[in-house]
Formats: structure tokens, C-alpha cells, sequence
């Protein structure tokens, strides 16, 4: 029996037991179901199954109107399904409800950021970062760095890597976007630290280079004049990444 199984016939006992009992316990069975359908929700979210996963967040707010992880979850559907109007309006339904919810402000602000409505996403990551205990902190500091790059705020992009790779010191493309700012800024030095930290894990195959890590190492090299270390960079980023941004950069830069 799979996992999507095995919730969903858990899920069936549980609002069995509430339906028997409802009359004896009330509200108690109504959170009781409230909760199985919440987590329903999010097992089918996870199997991909999106209109499972909206059924069973519905089913959720029938019973409490302001459960705000149904909201969220409804949100993600939402945006999977590529419906964004709807998506935003149920995070922001989410936020209201919880507003001390990094999770769900971590949500809304990778949501945002794939909308490139970068402002907006960098004051919702910030948020999330707030929360000491979020278990996903490290990648909301990652996102809120990513997010400060492309307002180009150099110095608050670097801080919120630099503290994504304090709490989770394997975070890659904070280690990248990192070597990347150092360049820009033309610490070649402190750049090489941080790549050699993301190669180190390449060759312990933890990772594999990605189109950006390519052309970092492409730079580096040429900087330090490792004119064949640049050449097999260059070789893997033709071959691997040939529609990529950074292969256009590198075939403008050797002209």
C-alpha cells in the first residue's frame, strides 16, 4: 500500500470515527476531519494529484472557514494548475489568517518571485527569515538573497546567502550566488573560496554543476589564468547548458 494509500485510508477512519462519535464529542470531531483533510490535501498535493488535493482542501474549510493551511494549500494547487490570480488571493488569505506563518510568507514570496514582482517577494522572504524555527529558514534566506540580486542590492543579497550557508552550510547556490557577488566586486579570492567549496562537493558527487556554477568556474579560471580549466568549464557549459543564459555570456565574452 503506497503512502497516498495508506493517508487517504487513515484519513477514511479517522472521519469514521468523528462521524460515530459527533454527537458525543462535537467540535473536538470537527477539528478531528478539519485536520484529516488538511493533510489529505497535502498528500495528494504531493502526489501531483490536483483536483484530489483541492476536493480535500475544501472539505477542510467547510468545516473551519479559517484554516490557513488549507488556504495555502489551495494557493499551491493553484499556482501548479497555472491559475496565478487565484493562487495570489488564497496566499493572501493564508497571510491574513496566519501572519506569523513563515512557511506560508516563504509561499507567497517564491510565488511572487516567479512572477518577477521582486519588491513584493523580497518583503514576504524577509518575513519568513524572522522565524528562529522555521525548518526551511536557510532556503528562505537563500530565496531573499536571490530575490536582492535582482534589485541589484549587492550588499543585502550577499548577507542573506552568507547567513543561508551559517544555518545549512551545504546550501549550493547560495555558495554560487556568492562567488558570483564576489566577482561582480572583483574579490577574486573570496569568489575562489566559495567555488572551491561547490567543487568540493562536486567531486564527492553530492552535486552536479549547473549552467551558473559553469560559468563561475569559467571566469575564476580565466582570472587565475588556468586557461584549460576554463576550456573544460566552457566544453561542459556548451554541451550541457547550450540555450542557457550563461553559454550566451560566455560566447560573447570569447569573441
Amino acid at each position: 500500500m503506497n503512502v497516498l494509500r495508506f493517508t487517504l485510508l487513515l484519513a477514511l477512519l479517522v472521519l469514521g470515527g468523528c462521524a460515530a462519535e459527533n454527537t458525543r464529542r462535537g467540535v473536538e470531531g470537527g477539528e478531528a476531519a478539519n485536520t484529516a483533510y488538511t493533510r489529505l490535501g497535502i498528500e495528494y498535493l504531493q502526489a501531483g494529484d490536483l483536483q484530489g488535493a483541492k476536493n480535500s482542501f475544501q472539505k477542510s474549510l467547510a468545516i473551519a472557514p479559517g484554516d490557513a493551511e488549507a488556504h495555502n494549500g489551495l494557493a499551491l494547487a493553484f499556482q501548479l494548475e497555472g491559475e496565478p490570480e487565484l493562487a495570489e488571493q488564497y496566499f493572501r488569505k493564508a497571510t491574513r489568517l496566519a501572519p506569523q506563518s513563515a512557511m506560508i510568507h516563504n509561499n507567497l514570496g517564491a510565488f511572487l518571485f516567479a512572477a518577477q514582482r521582486y519588491k513584493e517577494a523580497c518583503e514576504e522572504l524577509a518575513q519568513a527569515t524572522q522565524d528562529p524555527f522555521y525548518n526551511r529558514r536557510s532556503q528562505a534566506f537563500e530565496n531573499l538573497g536571490r530575490c536582492y540580486s535582482h534589485l541589484s542590492q549587492s550588499a543585502a543579497a550577499k548577507h542573506a546567502f552568507e547567513r543561508a550557508l551559517q544555518i545549512s552550510p551545504n546550501r549550493v547556490i547560495s555558495m554560487i550566488e556568492l562567488a558570483e557577488l564576489e566577482l561582480q566586486a572583483g574579490q577574486v579570492g573570496n569568489a575562489e573560496i566559495y567555488f572551491e567549496r561547490f567543487s568540493d562537493l562536486v567531486e564527492r558527487r553530492r552535486v552536479e554543476h549547473y549552467a551558473k556554477s559553469l560559468w563561475v568556474g569559467i571566469r575564476i579560471a580565466r582570472e587565475r589564468g588556468h586557461t584549460s580549466q576554463a576550456a573544460t568549464y566552457a566544453l561542459l557549459l556548451k554541451n550541457l547548458f547550450p540555450d542557457s543564459p550563461e553559454y550566451k555570456l560566455y560566447e560573447e565574452s570569447a569573441r
